[in-house]
This record gives structure tokens, C-alpha cells and sequence, in this order.
């Protein structure tokens, strides 16, 4: 009887191990393990103010791939194919950022992980699903290389306003294993469905937010920020250009932003600037100069030196074929260049030295708690200085306190954008002149 009851305890540790990495484990004392560990962990995540991606790993042929495999010998190790999943997802997360590795009834595996938004991008999420996907394939195949494999992949984002963790997660699930697999009658084409009305219809809104002067406080330009339609799961961007993007509509979607934006610059009648945001896979689309000039040609009182074209995301520009080419061309029609998230990692440093930017943008990252951590000072002070070598103007974003202001101050930083100074509202033309 002993024997059992200890054969059971066992049979359970194994089965929370599977669940969560080692390190996440100190989030649940023993009794939440026996309720639900990925919600927990995933209410965990919401309260330290991150977002948790659903990564579905869809392997269609995994139920054979498992008896041929079995344990399979790879680098002198032995491994089952979910333990080298583990393995290699450690080694594009770290493992604070991994709250849950599962496999449901569908045909493969699905990964939870805590995204902060402000430095992860869809570009990054993209690229690391097919770098484990790439990986685990190379693996078996050097392994067993007549055992073939196929890999979909398919993301999508935790709605944190739904009133149930539970539902949201398996909603969650449900449409990330939908863009996975892009079944005939499935979620996918639902979503394809409702992303292709709001671009047929144009059915976003966007907001403002100023972005300020620091010495003087004065609202010297606006960036432009997209919801799509209110009450819906899309109405947060998040969802909103995830979908767009893995359907094939992000070009679309954000030539409408731009659209709108002149439209609402055309009806204010402002003179500030403004701030559009563009992924790089936009900014190198082929259509994108061509559709640039035919939208101008719609709006001629509104210039080109009025706008600021703000790159965002961190795809890689040297792999997107019109980027560079693009970005000269809207430099001479007077369009001025912006590189986003500077300081929230190596991709965007890497940008700035490609583009030479008219204006740097410097990410949350850096400036939250500037004021009790003089390392980060010390970083904002090299961020300056290599603004300086490329002649660039300094926004630093997400300014949320007036001591984060007056670090922002003492450096001489520019520009400055948040919720300490105003946070994002509709555009109105008494707002926007003042």
C-alpha cells in the first residue's frame, strides 16, 4: 500500500515536471499544482505586467514520429522528442520567460511564455518558431535520417480582459493551433474572415499620444496608435497585428493606419508632426513607395516633412530585398526616419547603424526606474552619444514618473513620450493646435 501511494507521488512529480521548468516551480506551492499551473503561472505573468504568447509547435505526423523514435540518441545523450523540444527552447528563452511546455490531443506540443511587449516583437516570436522547429528537424534527421518530420507553427496572445484565466487560455490555444494548421472550416478562416472585414472596411481607430518637450513641455509631435474594433478580441494591437500578421494582411492593415493618420491630420488642420509606426517587411515591400505617393496625391496640403516613419519590430532588414532602397527614396521626398526600442537589444542597434535615423527612440526598458539604477543611467548616456555620431534626435519612451523626467532632464535628453506627461486619446483639433 505504501509502495503505491509512493509510486503515485512520484508518477505526480513527474507529470508537474513536464509542466513546468525547474525554475518556475518556486511560482506554486504543492496545492496549485493539483489545480492548474499554467493558469497560475499565466496570472503570475499578467500581475508583473507581462503578456503570455501561446506558441503551438504542430507536428502532423508526431504520433509516427514517436514510434520510430521512441527515445532517440542525439550528441551522446538520449533524449524523447518533448525533452529536446524542452532542451531547445531553453536555449532561445530563458527559463524565467517559460511558464509551461504541454501536449494536448492535438498533434504536437504547446509552449506558454511570458512576452514583454515592449522588447519582444512578432518579428522576434516568428524567427525563434523557426529556429526551434529547424533545430529539432535537423536533430532528427542527423539522428534517423529516414524518419521525416513537418512542423506548423502558429502563435497567438492571451486576452487578459476575458473573465475567465481558463477560457482565455483555451481560446488562446485553440487559435494558435487554428494558425498552425489553417484548416479548411477552422478558426483560422474565421479569423481570416474578421481581419480581412476590418481591412475591407478600414474598422480601426487610432489614437494619439504627444510626445513632449522636456525642457520646455511643450507638444512638439504625436504618435499614432492603432485598436482595432472596440469590444472585440482584435481591438487590442497585440492580437490585432498578430493576426494580421500571420494571415498575410500586415501590409494592409498598416498602409490603412497611414491612411487614416493623413486623414486626420487633413481634418485637425495640425501642424505638429506625426509618428507612423511600420514593421521592416512593409518598409520593403515593393507596392510601399508607389502606394506612399498615391495616398500623397490624395492629401496635398499635408508634406511629407510632417511625417516621421517610425520602424518598428525587428525583422531582419538585410534579408527584406526594398528596405534599404525604400527608406533612401522617402529620405528625398522629405520624410523623416525613426528607429524604435533602441537600447532593448542588439537588432536595433543594428538598425540605427544601417539607417542612420533622423531620430532615435529610446525603448521602456531603459527608462523605467532610471532614477534608482545608475547603470541604466550609464546606458541611456551611451545611447546618447551615439546619437550624437549620427546626428539623430532623442525620444525616450514610457516616462511614468517625474523622477524617470528629471533623469530624462539632467542628460538633456530631447523628447519625451508617456503616461507621466498625457496618455494616448482621439485626436481632436482644439487638443492638437494648442
Amino acid at each position: 500500500m505504501v509502495r503505491l501511494y509512493v509510486e503515485k507521488i512520484r508518477r505526480l512529480l513527474k507529470w508537474a515536471k513536464i509542466l513546468l521548468p525547474h525554475s518556475s516551480m518556486r511560482y506554486f506551492p504543492p496545492q496549485f499544482i493539483l489545480r492548474d499551473p499554467i493558469a497560475q503561472g499565466i496570472k503570475h505573468a499578467f500581475k508583473d505586467g507581462f503578456e503570455v504568447a501561446v506558441i503551438v509547435f504542430n507536428i502532423k505526423n508526431l504520433h509516427d514520429t514517436h514510434e520510430q523514435l521512441g527515445n532517440f540518441h542525439y550528441k551522446n545523450y538520449t533524449h524523447s522528442l518533448k525533452d529536446f523540444f524542452r532542451l531547445t527552447i531553453e536555449q532561445h528563452f530563458e527559463k524565467k520567460e517559460i511558464i509551461a511546455l504541454h501536449d494536448y490531443y492535438s498533434d504536437g506540443l504547446t509552449l506558454y511564455v511570458r512576452v514583454n511587449h515592449s522588447r519582444e516583437s512578432l518579428a522576434e516570436i516568428d524567427l525563434i518558431m523557426k529556429k526551434i522547429s529547424s533545430e529539432v528537424e535537423k536533430a532528427i534527421q542527423i539522428a534517423y535520417p529516414t524518419v521525416q518530420t513537418n512542423f506548423d507553427t502558429g502563435y497567438m496572445f492571451v486576452e487578459k480582459k476575458h473573465y475567465s484565466t481558463q477560457e482565455a487560455i483555451y481560446k488562446a490555444h485553440q487559435q494558435a493551433v487554428a494558425m498552425a494548421e489553417k484548416r479548411v472550416q477552422s478558426e483560422f478562416n474565421e479569423m481570416l474572415f474578421t481581419i480581412s472585414k476590418i481591412v475591407t472596411q478600414k474598422d480601426i481607430k487610432l489614437l494619439a499620444q504627444p510626445i513632449i518637450d522636456v525642457e520646455t513641455r511643450e507638444i512638439k509631435a504625436w504618435e499614432m496608435l492603432t485598436r482595432g474594433p472596440k469590444g472585440t478580441v482584435l481591438e487590442s494591437p497585440l492580437h490585432l497585428f498578430s493576426v494580421a500578421r500571420q494571415t498575410g494582411l500586415l501590409y494592409e492593415l498598416e498602409m490603412i493606419v497611414l491612411e487614416k493618420t493623413l486623414e486626420q491630420i487633413k481634418s485637425s488642420g495640425s501642424y505638429h508632426d506625426f509618428f507612423i509606426n511600420f514593421t521592416p517587411l512593409t518598409l520593403g515591400n515593393a507596392r510601399f513607395i508607389r502606394d506612399v505617393k498615391k495616398l500623397l496625391s490624395k492629401f496635398k496640403s499635408i508634406a511629407p516633412t510632417q511625417i516621421t516613419i517610425e520602424i518598428t519590430e525587428r525583422d531582419s532588414i538585410e534579408a527584406i530585398k526594398d528596405f534599404v532602397y525604400n527608406i533612401k527614396v522617402l529620405r528625398t521626398m522629405g520624410f523623416r526616419i525613426a528607429v524604435d526600442d533602441t537600447g532593448s537589444g542588439y537588432a536595433s542597434l543594428n538598425t540605427i547603424s544601417e539607417v542612420m535615423p533622423d531620430i532615435i527612440k529610446i525603448d521602456r526598458s531603459v527608462i523605467q526606474d532610471i532614477d534608482k539604477n545608475s547603470v541604466k543611467e550609464s546606458m541611456l548616456k551611451g545611447l546618447l552619444l551615439v546619437a550624437k555620431e549620427t546626428g539623430s534626435l532623442v525620444v525616450a519612451e514610457g516616462i511614468e514618473s517625474a523622477e524617470e523626467a528629471l533623469v530624462l532632464s539632467r542628460n538633456k535628453v530631447d523628447l519625451a513620450q508617456g503616461f507621466f506627461y498625457a496618455r494616448p486619446k482621439a485626436l481632436q483639433a482644439s487638443a492638437i493646435s494648442s
